[in-house]
C-alpha cells in the first residue's frame, strides 16, 4: 500500500521508490535511536560509532574528508565528531605526507578497545534482528539500497560538474 498521495507526473516506479524512500527515512531514525541505546553505555552514540567504523574499514589513515566521503556525510559534520573522538582519546591525528593541512584520523588503542566492545554489544541484537528474514531477502535489499547509493552519487557528482 502506497505511503505517498500519488500525483500524475509519478510513474508506478517513481511511486514505488517514493514509497522506498520514506520507508528509508523512518528506518533511519529507528536504527539512529537503537544504535545510540546500544552503545550509550560506552560513551559513543550511533554517529560516533559510524565514525569509527569507517575508520576501522579503511585500508589505511584518511583524512576527514575522504571519511566523510565513504560515510555520505557532511565534512564539516564529521569533522566536529573526529575532533570530539580526538579530545576523548579514541582517535589521533598524524599528518599526511600527501596534504599539509588535511591530517590523517588514525583510532588509538582506547578506540579500537571502545570499537570492539561495540561490536560485541552489536552482534547478538544484530542477529535477534535478523530473525524471521530469508538471508535472499536481506542480501536483495542491500543491493537495491547500494544500486540506489550510486544513483544519487552519480546525480550528486553530475551537479558538481555542471
Amino acid at each position: 500500500m502506497s505511503e505517498t498521495t500519488k500525483t500524475p507526473n509519478r510513474t508506478p516506479a517513481g511511486e514505488a521508490l517514493t514509497d522506498l524512500i520514506l520507508g528509508l527515512f523512518r528506518v533511519n531514525n529507528l536504527s539512529l535511536t537503537w544504535g545510540d541505546r546500544l552503545v550509550a553505555p560506552l560513551g559513543l552514540t550511533s554517529a560516533r560509532w559510524q565514525i569509527l567504523g569507517a575508520i576501522v574499514a579503511a585500508e589505511r589513515p584518511q583524512p576527514v574528508a575522504w571519511l566523510a566521503r565513504d560515510l555520505g556525510a557532511n565534512r564539516q559534520n564529521v569533522q566536529r565528531i573526529v575532533n570530539d573522538l580526538a579530545k576523548e582519546g579514541l582517535v589521533r591525528f598524524e599528518p599526511n605526507p600527501h596534504h599539509r593541512r588535511a591530517h590523517l584520523v588514525v583510532l588509538t588503542d582506547k578506540g579500537q578497545q571502545t570499537y570492539d566492545a561495540a561490536i560485541r554489544l552489536y552482534d547478538p541484537r544484530v542477529n535477534t534482528l535478523a530473525e524471521g528474514f530469508p538471508i535472499e531477502d536481506l542480501e536483495r535489499a542491500g543491493g537495491v539500497m547500494k544500486a540506489l547509493r550510486k544513483k544519487f552519487e552519480g546525480e550528486e557528482n553530475a551537479e558538481e560538474q555542471s
